[in-house]
């Protein structure tokens, strides 16, 4: 591995993207204001033990009415990428018809504010935050969906295309998938093995579709999706273990990059997908794929893997990280730098990859907050190795363009409310006051290249 004290912002090359990823549910509070919609995480929030502590992201950073001075922070700190993503709710309250005119200011609010303080915008379409309204007509699990988002991709290529290039197009649909419609951690709280499949299909034709739109409306489009992503190990060389790392590898890493790419399904790890057949109709195949300008990997952890006779259809289950007496984070999730160094080898072997960004990439520790000051000596540390692993990786070949840290300031994390923090500015919820975190200085300073340990 690269030594971490000797990596600079020069080695990665002076047209590497270096910027910080959020999204609209995390970070905009303003729930209820200038027409916007309820979201299933709204109604999810408000069930009983759904969400730690209760939380609700009703005010959330209340990124609505401060995104100048965030934005003024970005700026601050080097990054000359800005990620967020656009709230369905907040642009087509109803999730299709009507267009709320209020939400679409908002949003060339802050494409206009990036622009002139010398940031580029990059749009997420979807990351997570569905309308309620369509999750009422059955959500993912309705064929329906393809139309839905199709138009409100056309609504937000309209209205911001003329000065945003780079967009993309899903969020982690995996999680969306197995989170929201299979173990019911996520919204919309659902459970059922069956729901997995027509999820899956519904989310992958979109994926394409939204592209598809995209290169449509939009010049000069730089179009990519996000695929949440981890390498994944067997427990041991027993052949059973063998095979479900394998099944955990399709489910995690695979599922929907192949058919993005024109491959179709991994059935041939996991067979239980050849089920999905029944949910395609007569030209699926085909729309499935696109050809992205890039794709958005995302790595947070490594998974390690048995076989398992009590979970049935993917027989597995995950060895946890704080059984193994390895690095975690406060989310008990293994650190593991290797790991992003051999996700991303892995995506390369993929021929019909163009261009990979590293979409995502953090970490949630427990922050030592005093006087004003935020200590988190392992989120520096945390960077400073993945950076390190990264930078292998391109040096051997790996076409990875850029690199987005999650994220800016802590926010709503999901179904940990506000427990959870992973951002480069601590945020004090009460008072709404920003800290830039240690981490966050670190990065300054490289970036700046005044520093690098």
């Amino acid at each position: 591995m690269t030594k971490i004290d000797c990596i600079s912002k020069a080695d990665f090359g002076t047209d590497f993207l270096w910027g910080v990823a959020t999204a609209a549910y995390q970070i905009e509070g303003a729930v209820n204001e200038d027409g916007r919609g309820d979201c299933n995480w709204d109604v999810f929030a408000k069930k009983n033990g759904k969400i730690k502590n209760g939380d609700r992201a009703t005010f959330a950073c209340d990124f609505y009415h401060r995104y100048d001075e965030d934005l003024e922070l970005v700026q601050a700190m080097g990054f000359k990428e800005f990620r967020f993503s656009i709230s369905w709710s907040r642009m087509i309250p109803g999730g299709f018809g009507d267009v709320n005119q209020k939400g679409i200011d908002f949003y060339n609010r802050l494409i206009n504010k990036c622009l002139s303080l010398g940031i580029e915008p990059w749009i997420t379409l979807y990351h997570w935050d569905l309308p309620q309204a369509l999750e009422v007509l059955g959500g993912w699990k309705n064929r329906k969906i393809v139309e839905w988002f199709a138009d409100y991709t056309k609504v937000c290529v309209a209205a911001f295309g003329d000065r945003v290039r780079s967009w993309i197009v899903l969020n982690e649909p995996m999680a969306v998938a197995g989170l929201g419609y299979t173990t019911g951690l996520h919204a919309p709280g659902k459970k059922g093995v069956w729901n997995f499949l027509p999820v899956v299909h519904h989310l992958a034709l979109c994926q394409a579709e939204g592209g598809r739109v995209i290169r449509d409306h939009v010049a000069n489009a730089y179009i990519g999706t996000a695929i949440s992503c981890s390498y994944v190990h067997a427990y041991s060389t027993n052949p059973r273990d063998v095979r479900a790392a394998k099944r955990a590898d399709a489910l995690m890493n695979r599922l929907f990059i192949e058919p993005a790419l024109g491959l179709g399904y991994p059935t041939d790890a996991f067979p239980f997908l050849k089920q999905i057949n029944q949910y395609m109709l007569a030209g699926d195949a085909e729309k499935l794929a696109f050809d992205f300008d890039f794709i958005g990997l995302q790595n947070y952890f490594s998974v390690v893997v048995k076989h398992s006779y009590l979970a049935p259809v993917v027989w597995l289950k995950e060895v946890p990280a704080t059984l193994r007496n390895v690095p975690t984070t406060a989310m008990g999730w293994e650190v593991n730098p290797d790991g992003m160094y051999q996700i991303l080898k892995q995506f390369e072997k993929y021929k019909e990859i163009k261009e990979i960004i590293v979409s995502e990439n953090g970490a949630a520790f427990d922050d030592d907050f005093s006087e004003n000051e935020v200590s988190d000596k392992q989120r520096v540390l945390f960077f400073q190795q993945y950076l390190a692993a990264i930078l292998k990786a391109k040096q051997e070949g790996v076409n990875v363009k850029g690199y987005l840290a999650w994220t800016l300031m802590d926010n709503f994390e999901w179904a940990e409310g506000y427990s959870a923090r992973f951002g480069l500015v601590f945020v004090d919820f009460e008072s709404q006051q920003r800290t830039v975190k240690d981490s966050g200085k670190w990065l300054t300073g490289f970036l700046n290249e005044t520093k690098t340990s």
